[in-house]
């Protein structure tokens, strides 16, 4: 069990609340600085673990449990903290970028809700190609929006409210782009996990 891909895991869970911490505070640029490179070392052990698993042929039950447990944990406690501070606050629309994390959330649930009801019956749910790209998409907004605050401070609801142009604010509006993006893929790749889940509760 405490082979080095499960301790890469577990620390990526034992790293969240500690990321969590350092972005509580909007307006603290160096926290955000921190977070943001937090954030990044996490990335990596979430490749790290899996590349060493496969190569020393050490994956174990509890890897496969506790991985993408590890990836939601980390998501979703980025996306509650950055929505409640304000960063998912955005040119035109507001708070309403908030809308697009509130989606990959409850994708999460339900995606994870849907593997444990197809667990007893043999039935696997392949990541495709289009969830990769979410993932991909949902990784660099969230820590484009970490970045945004280290560099730039928290938001204001719209550009025109002295806060600069586009290209000041260039770094958030990246990492609000890409959490639609990733809210579109998760509509799509979450119907298509539905559609399979559905043929197995007739």
């Amino acid at each position: 069990m405490l082979t080095l891909p499960n301790i890469l895991t577990l620390s990526r869970i034992f790293a969240v609340p500690l990321l969590a911490f350092l972005l509580w505070w909007p307006d603290w640029h160096l926290g955000y600085a921190l977070g943001f490179a937090l954030y990044s070392v996490i990335g990596f052990t979430d490749y790290l673990d899996g590349y060493l698993a496969r190569a020393q042929g050490t994956v174990s039950k509890l890897g496969i449990f506790l991985d993408p447990i590890a990836d939601k944990i980390m998501v979703a406690a980025v996306i509650l903290v950055l929505a409640a501070q304000g960063y998912m606050r955005g040119p035109y629309v507001g708070d309403l970028h908030v809308i697009a994390g509130l989606i990959i959330l409850v994708r999460e649930i339900a995606v994870s809700g849907l593997r444990e009801f197809l667990g007893p019956l043999q039935v696997s749910v392949p990541v495709s190609k289009l969830a990769k790209w979410k993932t991909t998409f949902q990784l660099i907004s969230l820590g484009a929006l970490i970045l945004g605050g280290a560099v730039d401070g928290p938001p204001c609801h719209s550009v025109y409210e002295d806060c600069g142009t586009l290209a000041q604010n260039w770094i958030h509006l990246t990492g609000l782009t890409c959490l639609w993006a990733a809210a579109v893929l998760t509509l799509i790749t979450g119907w298509d996990y539905l559609r399979v889940g559905l043929k197995h509760m007739e």
